[in-house]
């Protein structure tokens, strides 16, 4: 059947070589891979892609992406990366084997939901070390673990933390071993071993690639690495990773030369912006069927040289080709290289086709 656009080109094969790239690359300092598939609203092609490669788990925040996966029958380990919501732990019992939490009132909740299921539920406790996202305090981290321990019908099995997402603080050998002390202490309060500690996501690529990741560090939740084949700090290419997993496609419905800035009395867009623009004189302008309810614009990058992003409305891409390499007219359709922001809207939107090849 032909393909009905705006799509989302999806290489499961590029995506397999990532997994197996990164997959390798944890392994040789003693970390399993933790895929992640948010990015995607784990789409089943590409969560199969991950787990070919050599994912030992799958996580996702939402429930509603774990038991679709369920449903088709996934069977491989799935955590839930976003502790549930208290009335919804029942759920997360049900189709994840473990949860990152930080607060007793939610373990406690999943306790319950579990003991009356009769299903094992572990949790990795989450310590907070400077971005302030989710996560107890180091301090606090012991006493939090020994009350988890305590509680009915779940297993506390080690700790993890976030970084990079929220505050921006970057993964560093000295927060990795901060978390390895953490880990020994909650070992100590809670009287037994942990065995995971997860050290965070594809911000971490960084300190495996340059070899400074400690030993102890058990797993890492990898989305953007695999997907995208960069790492999340500086968005530097994974050495033997593609780029090009993902493609965003959008056909041309007007290609008009016009002024380059807006003429009349300015104010807000539609979005409650005030933007600026230079004026490049009269210049030839392509107009797509796609725009921010679909995609980023500003997390796009053009596949044909010459091509520039002016802007978007909701439902339209405004791209500058005066200098497109190859002459662009209505019913073309051009792509683009989507960054993680871009990809997580395309795969999110209902009116993005996903083809996978």
């Amino acid at each position: 059947m032909p393909v009905r656009y705006p799509a989302l080109l999806i290489d499961a094969g590029k995506i397999r070589d990532n997994a197996r790239t990164v997959s390798g690359l944890l392994a040789k300092r003693g970390m399993s891979l933790l895929a992640v598939a948010k990015g995607t609203m784990a789409h089943p092609a590409v969560v199969r892609a991950m787990l070919e490669g050599g994912a030992r788990a799958v996580g996702d925040s939402r429930i509603e992406n774990l038991r679709k996966l369920r449903d088709l029958g996934f069977s491989c380990e799935m955590v839930l990366l976003r502790a549930p919501s208290p009335s919804r732990a029942a759920e997360a019992v049900e189709v994840a084997d473990t949860s990152l939490c930080s607060e007793l009132a939610t373990v406690r909740a999943l306790g319950e939901a579990a003991l009356r299921l009769g299903k094992d539920h572990g949790v990795v406790l989450m310590v907070d070390l400077g971005d302030l996202r989710e996560g107890v305090l180091a301090e606090d981290a012991p006493r939090v673990a020994k009350e988890m321990a305590r509680v009915p019908g779940v297993e506390i099995r080690g700790v993890g933390v976030n970084l990079a997402c929220y505050g921006g603080v970057i993964p560093t050998r000295e927060k990795m071993e901060d978390l390895l002390r953490v880990k020994t202490a909650a070992e100590r309060a809670v009287g037994r071993p942990l065995m995971t500690v997860s050290g965070g996501n594809s911000a971490n690529m960084m300190l495996v690639m340059g070899d400074e990741m400690p030993s102890g560090i058990t797993e890492l939740r990898i989305g953007e690495s695999i997907l995208l084949g960069t790492e999340a700090t500086l968005r530097r290419p994974v050495p033997g990773c593609h780029q090009d997993a993902f493609l965003v496609a959008a056909e041309v419905i007007e290609v008009c030369r016009k002024p380059s800035k807006p003429f009349g009395k300015m104010g807000q867009n539609a979005f409650g912006e005030i933007r600026s623009h230079e004026d490049r004189g009269v210049r030839k302008r392509a107009v797509l069927a796609v725009g921010r309810q679909d995609v980023d614009p500003d997390s796009l990058t053009p596949c044909t040289p010459g091509v520039r992003i002016l802007g978007a409305s909701s439902d339209h891409l405004l791209c500058d080709v005066e200098d497109a390499g190859e002459t662009v007219e209505v019913g073309d359709v051009l792509t683009f290289v989507p960054g993680y922001s871009a990809l997580l809207r395309a795969s999110t939107s209902p009116f993005v086709e996903k083809v996978v090849k």
